[in-house]
């Protein structure tokens, strides 16, 4: 096992070089270093060592997506492909049924659909679009994100795009910092079920609510396209890579930020605001009885 000298000096080689605010990245490195010279992190290890680096990381820049993390199951160091975590994501979204946990038509012809993540648009499409074609001629729907850990970018623009009428609606932007371009996201032309369309829809939040969750339930607020019932989600707005320093612990590096284009802005750090705001394990009750009064 590499020393915490070296697990820390590979870490940090990822932050500085990758993470999407180079200045920020600057004093995340020099305050690190110095917790690591003052011997914060003697006596500890595997998992516990990774949580105290993730706390004196999200001390210097709060961005939850800037992570040390620990797994008990060894993995190859760095990946052949290198593809920043992408390979190791497709696997799990295969594990997790692309991310769909449940899909039920509620008395009163109201669909509901259980997301738990933002599958990949290209291997999760027909998943996605088997789960929208279930729910296809119910007359109100409940997204429930609120056990949505995040995703992909993409698969979220997939899942926002069956709620508009076509491929022109602009949903947002995410600046990358390595190649300083800008990339659009817009609704897709063409979807693998039927579009939902003029019809409530109702999106279900949690604390646990981050990432790719909250990017869907942020735009379909942006754009008065659904009511968002609940808790204030975690704040994440920024796409992340993973890159293996050990064979036990990766870096999670945030490299670009998202830019929503309704309001120019994002979730991070403040997460996504309700419109009605309730506890999130009664926020199914209020967004049904709210559905089948709005039908009724």
């Amino acid at each position: 096992m590499p020393s915490h000298a070296e697990i820390i000096d590979r870490a940090l080689d990822r932050i500085v070089t990758g993470y999407v605010f180079p200045q920020r990245a600057v004093e995340v490195d020099q305050a690190i270093r110095a917790r690591l010279a003052s011997g914060a992190y003697d006596g500890l290890g595997g998992a516990a060592f990774c949580a105290a680096v993730t706390t004196h990381l999200q001390e210097v820049c709060p961005d939850k997506h800037l992570r040390l993390l620990w797994q008990d199951e060894p993995r190859a160091a760095e990946p052949a492909e290198g593809d920043g975590g992408r390979a190791a994501f497709l696997a799990l979204m295969r594990a997790e049924n692309q991310g769909i946990r449940r899909c039920e038509q509620l008395d009163g012809n109201i669909g509901c659909l259980d997301i738990r993540w933002m599958a990949d648009a290209g291997e999760g499409a027909r998943a996605i679009g088997a789960a929208m074609e279930l729910v296809a001629h119910t007359r109100a729907l409940l997204l429930d994100l609120r056990k949505c850990r995040g995703g992909s970018p993409a698969g979220a623009a997939m899942w926002c795009s069956y709620f508009f009428p076509d491929d022109q609606v602009h949903l947002n932007d995410f600046y990358e910092r390595a190649t300083d371009s800008t990339r659009q996201f817009w609704t897709l032309s063409h979807l693998p079920a039927p579009r939902y369309l003029y019809r409530p829809v109702y999106v279900l939040t949690s604390t646990t609510t981050f990432s790719g969750g909250e990017d869907v339930a942020y735009t379909l607020q942006a754009y008065e396209r659904a009511e968002v019932i609940g808790e204030t989600t975690r704040g994440g707005a920024h796409p992340t890579k993973r890159h293996a320093v050990t064979e036990h612990i990766t870096v999670a590096v945030p490299t670009a930020r998202t830019i929503n284009a309704v309001t120019g802005g994002n979730w991070e750090g403040v997460g996504v605001r309700p419109d009605r705001d309730v506890p999130a394990d009664t926020a199914f009750e209020v967004a049904y009885k709210a559905a089948l009064e709005r039908l009724a």
